[in-house]
């Protein structure tokens, strides 16, 4: 796919092979400086935006890229982003030789636009760590002092302050678990002249102290302050910015009660100086914090830190408020005007076998009395799964090709399966007895869904029809057409009153069940559609296309809510949470992601598989995700 880097364009995923944007007519360029090619974009906002790229000079390594897109010329907040940008290159320029500190590749000019390429930092920062694992203990609070503290002394000795130091700022690298501070792009030079004159006041409110919100002034002792803040935060879960909203600087004189753990003297002490609100009785040196860590600078032992890889987070967080823009394939978070990003990965409570051939589908009972779940493979059975210990519970048998699609009715007693030979079949949940076949359909069947009430079923397949049956009797109630394309999914409102059906066409369609009219056609993918779901409530439809998207649209009119872009290749299936408040999606990139529906941002990705993954689906009580694919193997997931 190509991308439009017109800031103001509406649509800016093209197909490949054009030369001018189709949405606003702007040219595409395949390369920037005929070097970094655009894989996809990050997010962004205000005065730009942020890309993960390939540098084709070197064997195609992924960068970032960010842009700077001003929209009105002249503005006095056009040139403080200009100014800030221009000093963001100039910082990483100065600070990039650090090994903790993200390299600078290149800053140009293109097209009137203002480019930025940095090193594309893997890993997941503090922030996301504290989410996922709780509350820090004592030990790490000393091995983050003592990591950051020397990489703060070489930012002050080259006379920059970062100014906007906070747990989204600062990554554990993936490759080696050191942390590694992030986002310049508020960084100031410490010279004579920015002492003596106030500028702008910039920083994250909570984090940064009252010399550099009020007085607009920062020092290296401004720095050490954040660092403190943000040992609070981690020790304590407490997002320092609702004390600040609440208490001003007051809280800072009482930090002590916020914290629930035992800590020792030693450490009380070293935050209680670096939290002084005035600034003459803080820590005034990186140098002066490392005298009073004495003997805890010795290397500390990592058994208290597992890479995310390996890792399964099990303390479940608050409500997640993301203010970054976060992508995943591997994940990546956009941190900011810094635009980093990081990659993390949760490892699965179980694995399990017993498949000769892929696994194609997946269906949960909602029967909040039952925990089991059915799937769907190549070697032509359906097998029946216990969530909770991962056993097997039986398998049916009876078709003749591949199976392809499996549903679970609302009263958890019928599973509807349909499959390669071109026939569905419903069996009896509890006793894996064959009630009936369903003959009608002239190609694979690729798609079913059961009504609300257990009464209907309804197929999609790869005839481009769609047929509603009668499920205690078998016959046929009505085929549906109108798709030019081999239908890949349907689903069931759940008032019961609405199909909507996605296709190789590209479209979407709304149909009303009990007359099997047409109500309307959505269009916007650009490759095929190969899943649609509709939300508990009713409210929202979700698709998954071979253009790597998952679009979200309101029910009712069908208007596109939102395209959320993140995977690296064709979207198999998608799922919505049993609250409404989250998509997962599996993907030909072999990844499973959790999205958050109000921002669509990425907020977990699961590594695990060994190929593409085709089905994706909630437990009941959406506290855990299964999800089978290529590699023969159904993944279960515990979520955070």
């Amino acid at each position: 796919m190509s991308y439009c880097l017109n800031l103001s364009c509406m649509k800016p995923l093209n197909p490949n092979g054009i030369n001018f944007c189709q949405s606003c007519g702007t040219r595409l360029l395949p390369r920037l400086r005929n070097r970094y090619h655009i894989i996809q974009p990050l997010g962004g906002g205000g005065f730009g935006r942020t890309f993960l790229a390939e540098d084709e000079d070197k064997l195609k390594e992924h960068c970032v890229v960010k842009q700077l897109a001003p929209q009105v010329q002249g503005s006095t907040a056009l040139r403080k982003a200009t100014e800030l940008f221009q000093e963001e290159a100039r910082r990483l320029q100065q600070l990039g030789e650090h090994p903790q500190i993200p390299t600078l590749y290149a800053y140009f000019e293109q097209d009137n636009y203002l480019y930025l390429v940095q090193q594309l930092i893997k890993g997941q920062t503090l922030g996301q760590e504290l989410r996922q694992q709780g509350i820090f203990s004592e030990d790490k609070i000393w091995q983050v002092l003592s990591e950051l503290l020397p990489v703060l002394k070489f930012v002050h000795e080259h006379q920059v302050i970062h100014r906007d130091i906070k747990p989204e700022n600062i990554i554990r690298r993936q490759s080696d678990c050191k942390l590694v501070l992030i986002d310049f792009g508020v960084a100031k030079q410490l010279t004579t002249n920015s002492l003596d004159n106030t500028g702008t006041s910039i920083g994250s409110y909570g984090y940064a102290p009252i010399e550099q919100m009020k007085l607009r002034r920062a020092y290296a002792a401004s720095d050490l302050f954040s660092l403190g803040v943000t040992c609070f935060h981690l020790l304590t879960r407490i997002n320092p910015s609702e004390l600040w909203a609440e208490e001003g600087y007051g809280w800072v004189t009482h930090w002590q009660q916020h914290v629930r753990l035992p800590i020792s003297a030693s450490l009380k002490n070293v935050l209680d100086k670096l939290l002084q609100k005035n600034i003459e009785e803080r820590y005034q040196s990186a140098d002066e914090v490392l005298l009073d860590l004495d003997s805890r600078l010795q290397p500390l032992s990592m058994d208290y830190y597992r890479p995310p890889s390996t890792l399964l987070a099990t303390v479940a967080p608050p409500k997640i408020q993301w203010k970054s823009k976060l992508l995943v394939g591997g994940a990546v978070v956009l941190l900011g005007l810094g635009g980093y990003m990081y990659l993390r990965s949760l490892a699965s409570i179980r694995t399990l076998t017993g498949y000769l051939g892929e696994v194609n589908s997946l269906a949960v009972n909602s029967n909040s009395l039952s925990h089991n779940f059915a799937s769907g493979s190549d070697d032509k059975t359906v097998k029946i799964w216990n969530i909770e210990s991962g056993d097997e519970i039986r398998t049916l048998t009876g078709h003749s090709d591949l199976v392809y699609a499996v549903a679970i009715s609302s009263d958890g007693k019928t599973v509807v399966s349909g499959s390669k030979d071109k026939t569905i079949k419903v069996w009896n949940l509890n006793t894996g007895k064959e009630s009936r076949t369903l003959n009608g359909h002239k190609g694979f069947v690729n798609s079913v869904a059961i009504s609300p009430d257990g009464e209907t079923i309804v197929s999609g397949s790869y005839d481009k029809t769609i047929k509603v049956w009668n499920l205690n009797t078998g016959k046929e109630i009505r085929t549906l057409t109108g798709h030019s394309g081999e239908v890949l999914s349907v689903a069931i409102s759940p008032d019961g009153k609405t199909i909507v059906s996605g296709s190789k066409d590209k479209t979407i369609k709304v149909w009303n069940l009990n007359t099997g009219k047409e109500i309307r056609t959505l269009t916007g993918h650009l490759g095929d559609v190969n899943d649609v779901v509709i939300s508990q409530d009713g409210q929202m439809l979700a698709s998954a296309s071979d253009d790597k998207t998952i679009k979200v649209w309101k029910m009712d009119t069908g208007t596109e809510i939102r395209t959320i872009i993140g995977h690296l290749a064709d979207v198999n299936a998608i799922a919505f949470s049993p609250n409404g408040e989250y998509i997962a999606s599996a993907s030909d990139d072999k990844t499973v992601k959790v999205w958050q529906l109000n921002t669509g941002e990425a907020i977990y990705t699961f590594n695990g598989h060994s190929a593409e993954v085709y089905a994706i689906a909630f437990s009941a009580d959406g506290k855990t995700l299964i999800s089978g694919g290529k590699d023969k193997t159904i993944k279960i997931w515990q979520l955070p």
